[in-house]
C-alpha cells in the first residue's frame, strides 16, 4: 500500500474528446513534499493543478487525498489553498481583509479570525501593511498577501500557478526563498507549477516535467538533471550538448563524425544506437583536464562571457558544441581560436536513440 498523501491516478483531461490536455497522468505526493510541475506553455501542468483544485473535472482518472475521493467534491469542499500568478486579491479589500476573507467564507469565529490573519501576515512579514490596498503594495508584497491569503485556513495542501511569473529577477529569486522557508516552517504539502527551471531546480523536493499532456520524468532535481529519461528532458532542463553514436562495448561509444570515446560502464547492448549527453559545464580546456579524459577540438564562434563564467559557442567535427568554463583567461578564448576540451568517461550520459 502506497503511503502517499496526495494520489493522481491515470488523469486524463479532453476537452474535445479527441485530444487530451493531460494524457494518462499518475504521481504520488508525499505528506509535507514540494513538488514542482515543469514544463512548456501548453504542456498540462495547470490543467493537473487545476484538476487537483477542483476548478476541472477529470475526464478519467482519480484524485485522492489522505484516502478520501476529491472528484466527487466541489473545490470549497476540499481543504486546498490556491495562489495564482495574477495574485487575484480583493481591491477594494485592505491586506488584512483580505487575508481573513476564506475564513469568512468558512465561518470561523470571529476571535481565530484575527488571530489566524495576523499570525499570516506576521510570517510573510507584512504585519505593519496590515491595512494598506492591493494598489498601495508592490508586486512582491500583493503576492505575500496571497500566500498569507492561501494558508491562513491551514489547508492540506497548497497549490501555486506560477506564482512569480508577473516579479522581476532580483524580487522573483526573493520570494523563492521567501515560499521555501515558508514550506519549511510550516511542513505544509505544496504543488508549484512553473515553466522556469532555475524554481523548478532551486525550490523542489522533486520535479515532475510534463510535455504535451505527458508526464515526462518525475525525481529529485539533481537526478532530472543529470539522468535525464530522454533528449527533451535533457534539454528543457539546463543547457546541453548531444552527439549520436552506437555502442563498442560497455565503455566506449563510437560517436558519429568524432570517433570512439571512453563512458561510464553502460548496460546499453553492442551496437545499440544512443545519443550521448554532455552538459557544458563538463568540459574543460585542456590545460586542467585530466589524463584519462576524452579530448575534443573546438572551433570558437562565439563567446559569452558572465562574470562568474565564460559561455563558449562553437563546432567539433562541424557539430554544434557549448562548453561553460570556469576560472579562465577570457583573452585566451576569442572568436576563430581552436581549443582543446577534455571531459572524463563519467561526465557524459547515455540516452537511448529513438
Amino acid at each position: 500500500m502506497s503511503s502517499a498523501y496526495l494520489r493522481l491516478r491515470n488523469l486524463i483531461k479532453s476537452y474535445d474528446g479527441k485530444t487530451a490536455a493531460v494524457d494518462d497522468v499518475s504521481i504520488d505526493i508525499e505528506r509535507g513534499e514540494f513538488l514542482t510541475l515543469l514544463g512548456p506553455s501548453g504542456s498540462g501542468k495547470t490543467t493537473t493543478l487545476l484538476m487537483i483544485a477542483g476548478f476541472e473535472v477529470p475526464t478519467s482518472g482519480a484524485i485522492e487525498l489522505a484516502g478520501e475521493d476529491l472528484v466527487a467534491m466541489r473545490p470549497y469542499q476540499r481543504n486546498i489553498g490556491m495562489v495564482f500568478q495574477s495574485y487575484a486579491l480583493f481591491p477594494h479589500m485592505t491586506a488584512w481583509k483580505n487575508v481573513v476573507f476564506p475564513l469568512k467564507m468558512r465561518r470561523f469565529p470571529r476571535h481565530e479570525m484575527k488571530t489566524r490573519a495576523d499570525r499570516m501576515l506576521d510570517l510573510v512579514g507584512l504585519r505593519q501593511f496590515a491595512d494598506r490596498y492591493p494598489r498601495e503594495l508592490s508586486g512582491g508584497q500583493q503576492q505575500r498577501v496571497a500566500l498569507a491569503r492561501g494558508l491562513v485556513f491551514n489547508p492540506d495542501v497548497l497549490l501555486l500557478d506560477e506564482p512569480l511569473g508577473a516579479l522581476d529577477k532580483n524580487l522573483r529569486e526573493q520570494m523563492q526563498l521567501e515560499i521555501k522557508r515558508i514550506h519549511r516552517e510550516l511542513g505544509i504539502t505544496m504543488v508549484y507549477v512553473t515553466h522556469d527551471q532555475t524554481e523548478a531546480m532551486t525550490m523542489s523536493d522533486r520535479i515532475a516535467v510534463f510535455r504535451d499532456g505527458s508526464l515526462e520524468q518525475i525525481g529529485s532535481p539533481l537526478d532530472v538533471y543529470h539522468r535525464p529519461r530522454n533528449r527533451f528532458v535533457g534539454e528543457f532542463i539546463g543547457e546541453s550538448n548531444f552527439f549520436a553514436g552506437r555502442i563498442n562495448s560497455s565503455d566506449c561509444v563510437e560517436l558519429t563524425g568524432i570517433g570512439p570515446v571512453r563512458v561510464a560502464q553502460t548496460s546499453e547492448p553492442p551496437a545499440a544506437e544512443v545519443l550521448l549527453m554532455i552538459r557544458p559545464e563538463r568540459l574543460r580546456l585542456r590545460s586542467s583536464a585530466h589524463a584519462t579524459d576524452n579530448e575534443l577540438d573546438m572551433m570558437i564562434d562565439e563567446v559569452i562571457n558572465y562574470g562568474d563564467s565564460i559561455l563558449v559557442i562553437g563546432r567539433t567535427h562541424d557539430l554544434p558544441l557549448r562548453a561553460r568554463i570556469f576560472g579562465s583567461n577570457p583573452d585566451a578564448l576569442t572568436r576563430g581560436a581552436t581549443i582543446t576540451l577534455g571531459w572524463a568517461p563519467a561526465d557524459a550520459h547515455i540516452l537511448a536513440r529513438w
